[in-house]
């Protein structure tokens, strides 16, 4: 099968290696991606204040809920693709594609509808605050109508990825980041548009990122590229790559709706609570980067040696994931304990007791638990290369109960301290049961 050079071979070879070029670009274009949202918030948390950062932070896990499903689609789609690559059949990795594509931009139509008739209401149901509740809908309102940008250059990039192509995608999201900071700079400073301004640059950056993913594949990767005859339905393929797209889209968004959930019992603490933790929420996504990114090459690793029936790598894989885990864990965990205040300063630039403290102590909390956060989306993503979809979905349930209990239970008494240990007392439930779920695995203890 004729490949990029820039492909990395996770079929054959030293897997550690193998792991680590191939997810080094994708914790770069990952620490890119997250700048979208971390620019809006360190620019309009410096230039409009503490009032207009809480709106961000009140509306972006009913953000989150509707992109989540969108993306999970697109990486479920890519699970397939990649398998049908490891396995050396062109034709099939073709009609994939063409399949994808069909799925995709169908499925995102219908998110961008759905979400822009449901986002008032339901930052109303939340109990988002009356001084924040407008700017908070005018951000995220622009966003979902063109949601089929973010999905549009997620699915090249993932496709791109299946056939181990991590290196490309990567060069565009930093064009269009660093577009992005550009544009919000101008918008929010120079021509005083609000929060709306920060939503209207990160549509721009996301659209232009869409357009040089579709110009390379064009040009460069012709594999990827499905004719006429590729486009036929096919029940089985469409049955196979719904299932897995939607598995993995309703997994993100019950992974959504819980936190859409715990939004709801931050929302009643304060808004300076609310900053506090927006500021805390985007430090701790960048050090989850790390482990997000080593997952979506597990994901890709297990899907090709899966289509490749080997097994015994795959066994190995993981237990490099892991070791991979712990050690960085502990990396993180020291540069939060005496870091973080510091940090969320820097974000945030607030000088409010509240904010600075509160989120100091979130983040010293959840450092040493990213090992469990890590083995578990490994472990979750393995389950999803083997071509598994009901499992991971338990997990995110798991989560789902989880919330809904600290909301209703732990956050009335304990206020942001339950917060604080919401996630990861849950993260180690979730990871017993999908370390279970991946080692009783018929396909992976039968080998």
């Amino acid at each position: 099968m004729n490949v990029s050079k820039r492909d990395v071979d996770l079929i054959n070879g030293p897997i550690l290696q193998s792991l680590l070029i191939f997810m080094v670009p994708l914790l770069i274009s990952n620490i890119f991606q997250q700048l979208y949202n971390t620019c809006d918030t360190m620019i309009v948390g410096n230039i409009l204040g503490d009032v207009s950062l809480a709106a961000i932070g009140s509306c972006t896990s009913i953000y989150d809920l509707l992109v989540g499903f969108a993306l999970g689609i697109g990486n479920g789609l890519a699970i397939v693709t990649a398998r049908s690559f490891g396995s050396g059949d062109e034709t099939l990795l073709k009609k994939s594609v063409a399949s994808s594509l069909v799925i995709g931009i169908v499925s995102s139509i219908v998110i961008s509808i759905l979400g822009s008739l449901i986002l008032y209401p339901l930052l109303q149901v939340l109990d988002t605050p009356a001084n924040i509740i407008d700017e908070a809908y005018s951000y995220i309102s622009l966003i979902v109508v063109f949601i089929v940008a973010m999905f549009g250059y997620n699915l090249c990039a993932a496709m791109m990825r299946a056939i181990g192509n991590s290196f490309i995608p990567l060069v565009f999201l930093i064009v269009s980041s660093l577009l992005n900071i550009g544009l919000d700079l101008l918008f929010i400073g120079n021509f005083n548009m609000g929060i709306r301004g920060a939503a209207i640059a990160t549509v721009i950056a996301q659209g232009v990122s869409v357009i040089l993913c579709i110009i390379y594949i064009l040009r460069r990767v012709p594999i990827l590229i499905p004719k006429k005859e590729h486009f036929v339905y096919d029940k089985d393929l469409y049955k196979e790559l719904v299932t897995q797209g939607f598995s993995m889209g309703f997994m993100s968004s019950i992974v959504s709706v819980a936190s859409v959930i715990l939004q709801y019992g931050i929302n009643n603490l304060g808004y300076l609570i609310i900053a506090g933790h927006t500021a805390a929420r985007k430090l701790y996504m960048f050090f989850n980067l790390p482990f997000t990114s080593m997952g979506l090459a597990v994901s890709t690793f297990v899907s090709q040696n899966k289509g490749a029936n080997n097994v015994e790598r795959i066994k190995k894989g993981i237990k490099v994931a892991y070791l991979y885990d712990v050690i960085l864990a502990g990396v993180v965990t020291i540069i939060l304990w005496f870091g973080a205040r510091s940090l969320v300063q820097w974000i945030s630039g607030s000088d409010e007791s509240v904010v600075l403290d509160d989120a100091t102590l979130y983040l010293r909390v959840v450092g040493p638990f990213y090992a469990v956060l890590g083995i578990l989306m490994q472990t979750r993503y393995a389950l999803q290369g083997i071509g598994q979809k009901m499992l991971p979905l338990i997990s995110s349930c798991i989560e789902l109960v989880g919330k809904i209990i600290f909301v209703l239970v732990f956050i009335p008494m304990f206020g942001y301290l339950a917060v604080i240990f919401c996630e990861p007392v849950i993260w180690c439930f979730m990871c017993v049961q999908l370390i279970y779920s991946f080692y009783t695995n018929d396909y992976i203890r039968g080998h």
